[in-house]
């Protein structure tokens, strides 16, 4: 039962925490971090001894898992080089830059001062992404922190099993190097059999949440047999949820896929938030028993203080030396300076680290200080260069994601996909297809192409668009279905079964309304997208902009007494007609007449084009 409360206790504080910590805009593993810490000293706190096997067997597998299915496997392969550079090399380059810094002050084994670097070199996956989801990084730079997270645990991992093997014998560098390789080989094997053998089941599921319990086993189906056989369970697990999350659209349910993102975002929160609570809970133990060692107090404290230097300088170093390296050789494309220094400075630590100092031998030299040394790396890490890491990105002016942009790109490619329903639709239709059938689909999949386009142009506060009226009537129509159906149920005339089918039904369609945040940024900066010359001529030929005599206004819908919703000007004539989101759609009814390919928009702080022919933006 205590065990039981405990465990309501933790995660209920861990996630009030981090809600504490999202209303704010702090760092939220800093601050479950320094709540830990807090709770430690409070007497009726229990002091807790965390067994190295909760961390790795029940929160790293997850954790990996979930970051993993999200990751683009595309992505990772064009930044493969720059990735395995990190999470290979920059790994082993902090665990002996470290190494040297602690065998030199504290006099231990060398193979021990191994050890400490190996578990303080790898930056911490969810530490990482919880600062650039907060502060809005450039996606190139997320995505090559989040991939360096996956792979990374499994280099210091490999390097902390083979100097505890060197501590109790001679290891030789080609034992070394055959441990790397069966670790990674072995794990990225794994990971693929399980990968294939999880998908032939899923093919054959059609339950969601027989689909989601199987998903819940992938992590550990992985990780358990790859350590099994002394590979990477870390490579194994990551390797089955790219592949997992890459082929989802293929070997999942539309249902299936919903279910498993919801619930894998609910274990991620969870176990997130407990695990640097439970960082910040073994604080109080570690350093009492680091300061009544038999190491002095001023070398203890030069010791600390020395090897979080050491662990934050070998990031840049590295970092901007393979820059170096890379662009006097002429290999690959020059990275932004802004950028690099950027990732250099994104080295948090976290889980891993706690978990990995745990596996030290009780009979190691100073493991009470090691411990200690550990700790400090990680609180150190969260505490300066996760709190000034978004001060750091708005110094250097990295441009985040626009709304503004992705809002466009994703009308563009819903414009993409609209078109090839349409294509589908005219050639599944019989002549037994009442008409009325074909004009709704097609009604349907329009209305939701013209919805993304009204997203661009005035906001819905400057201009009422006809899919936020939609929205806004829809809901309202839900709300008075609702209330019936929930009047019936407390009546009792109806079955509960009946009831919650009907419920479940008005949920699914107010789940998949698109409802626009009424709190988005402003765009700071004009509109505009550009295409490589050899994809549209069109495009290609058209100018970028063109002066029109008359003003912003549709001359059509004047006369015919319409409203339009976003102007859009023909880059050929000049001719300025509404959108097809507006009733007279006369921008497509002039393409259509006069065969002018290129339209431009001509809303305030847009400069992108579009090609009626060829269906691009530009």
């Amino acid at each position: 039962m205590d065990v039981a409360i405990g465990l309501v206790v933790l995660v209920a504080s861990a996630a009030a925490l981090a809600a504490l910590a999202r209303r704010f805009g702090v760092s939220e593993p800093l601050v479950l971090t320094v709540g830990g810490v807090a709770a430690s000293y409070l007497p009726f706190v229990p002091e807790i001894h965390l067994e190295p096997e909760i961390i790795l067997l029940g929160f790293l597998p997850p954790l990996l898992y979930t970051a993993a299915i999200r990751t683009s496997l595309v992505d990772f392969r064009a930044n493969v080089r720059t990735i395995a550079l990190l999470s290979v090399g920059l790994v082993l380059f902090t665990t002996f830059a470290v190494a040297v810094v602690v065998w030199w002050l504290l006099k231990v084994p060398f193979p021990v001062a191994v050890a400490l670097g190996a578990v303080v070199a790898p930056p911490d996956a969810v530490a990482a992404t919880a600062v650039a989801r907060r502060i809005g990084m450039p996606r190139r730079i997320v995505t090559i922190l989040e991939d360096e997270s996956l792979f990374n645990d499994a280099t210091a991992l490999v390097a902390l099993r083979t100097a505890l093997a060197a501590t109790m014998g001679a290891v030789s560098v080609w034992e070394a190097g055959a441990d790397f390789l069966l670790a990674a080989g072995g794990g990225a094997a794994i990971g693929i059999v399980v990968a294939y053998v999880l998908a032939m089941l899923r093919r054959r599921i059609t339950d969601p949440v027989m689909d989601t319990t199987l998903s819940f086993l992938a992590p550990f189906a992985a990780y358990l047999p790859a350590e099994g056989i002394h590979a990477s369970g870390v490579i194994a697990v990551v390797t089955c949820g790219m592949i997992l999350g890459h082929n989802a659209p293929a070997w999942q349910s539309a249902a299936s896929r919903i279910a498993e993102r919801i619930n894998w975002r609910t274990v991620q929160f969870i176990l997130e938030s407990a695990v640097f609570v439970l960082i910040g809970l073994q604080v109080r133990a570690i350093l009492e028993g680091a300061w009544h060692s038999d190491l002095d107090h001023a070398t203890l404290v030069l010791t600390a203080l020395a090897v979080l230097a050491a662990t934050m300088l070998a990031r840049p170093i590295w970092i901007f030396g393979s820059a170096l390296l890379s662009r006097s050789l002429g290999n690959g494309e020059a990275v932004p300076v802004r950028h690099l220094v950027v990732v250099s400075w994104a080295g948090m630590r976290g889980v891993v680290t706690l978990a990995a100092v745990l596996l030290l031998p009780q009979d190691t030299a100073q493991l009470a200080v090691l411990k200690l040394l550990a700790l400090v790396v990680v609180g150190g890490t969260l505490l300066l260069q996760g709190t000034s890491l978004p001060w750091l990105v708005r110094w250097l002016r990295l441009r985040a994601p626009s709304r503004a942009e992705d809002a466009l790109q994703k009308a563009n490619l819903l414009q993409q996909a609209t078109a090839a329903g349409l294509a589908a639709l005219e050639q599944q239709v019989t002549p037994d297809t009442p008409d009325t059938v074909v004009q709704t689909l097609r009604d349907r999949v329009l209305w939701k192409a013209n919805a993304a386009w009204e997203r661009l142009g005035r906001a819905e506060s400057e201009l009422v668009t006809p899919t936020a009226e939609y929205r806004r009537l829809r809901l309202a129509m839900l709300r008075a279905e609702r209330e019936t159906v929930l009047r019936v149920r407390d009546s009792g005339t109806v079955d509960y079964e009946i009831l919650q089918h009907v419920l479940a039904q008005l949920d699914l369609e107010e789940s998949i309304i698109d409802r626009f945040d009424e709190a988005e940024e402003e765009r700071a900066e004009p509109l505009a997208v550009t295409v490589a010359d050899d994809v549209c001529a069109h495009l290609r030929d058209a100018p970028l902009v063109r002066a029109h005599a008359g003003p912003d206004e549709c001359a059509e819908c004047l006369t015919e007494g319409l409203a339009w919703v976003h102007l859009r000007m023909c880059l050929s004539c000049g001719h300025v007609g509404c959108c097809d989101s507006s009733p007279g759609n006369h921008a497509s009814k002039h393409y259509a007449g006069s065969g002018h390919a290129v339209m431009r928009s001509v809303e305030p702080g847009e400069a992108w084009r579009w090609c009626y022919v060829d269906e691009l933006l530009g």
